[in-house]
């Protein structure tokens, strides 16, 4: 149950799928309540995938590309950190994180934006990516894997919850409430992002000794 409720908390901090509340609600305005649900499940399954593919799969392609485990940690740490550091200085109507004005009009042409830009990259961006890169390793078990699986499971479950409750939590927490919750979000994003950074420092500077011999 720890660990369930740590790789949970985890990837909902980077997630943060309450920072996508506002992009959502500004995609769906002219929809109607089934379409919203629609695009509200898809986005949760899409994200569901692509966390799936990242922590079974992205392995293979450190090591096709030759990049080690510590590398990864310290690149990902960085991307989270600056992530938190978004979220904590964001403002009431400010920019929102991952999509920019083009793609969001662009978007808003388009029929379905349940892949992108929502599932990817706002929610299931490089730092949810990296961050379950790094936990494949730590979790080689068949039981951790498959608790992993259920957390990530679980996260999905979240999103559509969220997403489908988008409209109505955006005028319930207002844009202020979003972005306080965003912030506190954000510092627990920063700390598991300096953690990961240090972890990895940690490992290269214990390993030094066996390349020095």
């Amino acid at each position: 149950m720890e660990l369930f409720i740590y790789i949970f908390a985890a990837l909902f901090s980077v997630i943060n799928p309450l920072g996508a509340i506002p992009v959502f609600v500004g995609l769906t305005q002219d929809d109607s309540a089934k379409e919203r649900q629609r695009i509200s499940f898809w986005t949760a399954i899409n994200v569901f995938i692509i966390l799936i593919v990242s922590f079974f799969i992205g392995q293979y392609v450190l090591n096709f590309f030759g990049i080690s485990i510590d590398a990864l940690r310290i690149a990902g740490g960085f991307i989270i950190v600056n992530s938190g550091f978004s979220l904590l200085n964001r403002k009431p109507g400010g920019r929102t994180r991952g999509v920019n004005k083009e793609v969001q009009n662009d978007a808003q042409k388009r029929n379905d934006i349940a892949l992108t830009p929502l599932a990817i990259p706002m929610l299931a961006g490089p730092g949810s990516i990296s961050l379950l890169i790094a936990m494949y390793q730590d979790y080689q078990k068949f039981s951790e894997q498959i608790i992993a699986v259920m957390a990530m499971a679980l996260v999905a479950l979240v999103i559509f919850l969220v997403m489908r409750s988008a409209h109505y939590l955006s005028r319930i927490l207002g844009a202020s409430g979003i972005v306080a919750i965003s912030r506190i979000i954000g510092f627990i994003i920063i700390a598991i992002g300096v953690q990961y950074i240090i972890s990895s420092i940690a490992n290269i500077i214990e390993s030094l000794p066996v390349f020095l011999k």
